[in-house]
């Protein structure tokens, strides 16, 4: 099996990497600059997502399924195509100054047994035009992020259960569902904010916990979700700027119209819940 690799330094920690290598926007620009199409179904890809990419004339084509995405990297492997097997592997790690390093790598088996491998070489040499691109897209996103404005979201928690708020406006998002937050204003830390804006959109008083998934780009902006309880002798939550609340449980929480960024943690989400 014929494997390509490219390892390369982001500046920027590995929650914000991890981010990025989510995000199909630059995923695609990254497959558009090796001369290809990327289209995807989602702005931020989780674990079971596909993806499909066509080269120049849509002539040939693949789909790629995602295996694994979280703060150590991003996995895919072939879900249909041409090729009998293909594997791209992201790994990151944080580099000790407040960077990242990345450990891309590419492997694919060629179809048609030893006639196929007489394709091996155009395929490296389009393979490395992509990890090429791949690096300065990625490092170009993580640098916009890295000065972005930072919008926090409360994962409250309560008897194994999950707080939701559906969302009432604008029109193009109203019905969906996501977690309580807003944006950290000047001089606010992120628990800082999701206090105040837990008591302003809640009416509940709550305590801010540990950091929960990566870093999730929402245009210009960057998402991170705390999680948090209510602290005790708290009102009960009111839907002050949304539309309705609900407490889900494991198997509610999967079946919810999320946002696509608040889409993107469930996985952590049932972690918090499943004992």
């Amino acid at each position: 099996m014929p494997v390509i690799s490219l390892d390369h330094r982001v500046a920027g920690p590995p929650e914000l990497v991890a981010g990025v290598l989510r995000e199909t926007a630059p995923a695609a620009a990254a497959v558009a600059r090796a001369g290809a199409r990327l289209t995807a179904q989602a702005a931020l890809l989780v674990a079971g997502d596909e993806v499909r990419v066509t080269l120049p004339g849509g002539l040939v084509g693949c789909r790629t399924r995602i295996t694994r995405a979280g703060r150590d990297g991003l996995w895919s492997e072939l879900a249909a195509g041409p090729a009998a097997a293909l594997r791209h592997a992201t790994r990151i790690v944080a580099d000790g100054t407040g960077g990242t390093l990345v450990q891309d790598e590419l492997a694919w088996t060629a179809p048609l047994g030893g006639f196929g491998r007489l394709t091996d070489p155009v395929l490296r040499r389009y393979g490395h035009r992509l990890l090429d691109a791949r690096r300065d897209v990625l490092a170009e996103r993580a640098g916009e992020l890295r000065v972005a404005p930072v919008v926090v979201g409360a994962a409250i928690v309560r008897d194994g259960r999950l707080l939701a708020a559906q969302r009432s406006y604008p029109a193009a998002l109203a019905g969906r569902w996501e977690l309580p937050g807003g944006g950290v204003e000047a001089g606010e830390s992120e628990a800082g904010a999701l206090v105040r804006e837990c008591a302003e959109e809640l009416d509940a008083r709550v305590e801010i916990g540990e950091r929960l998934g990566t870093d999730l780009p929402i245009g210009r902006r960057v998402l991170r979700i705390h999680t948090a309880r209510l602290l005790p002798g708290s009102p009960e939550p009111q839907p002050r700027e949304h539309r309705a609340l609900c407490w889900v449980g494991v198997r509610e929480i999967a079946a919810l119209g999320w946002l696509d960024a608040d889409r993107a943690v469930v996985a952590e989400l049932l972690g918090l819940l499943r004992p």
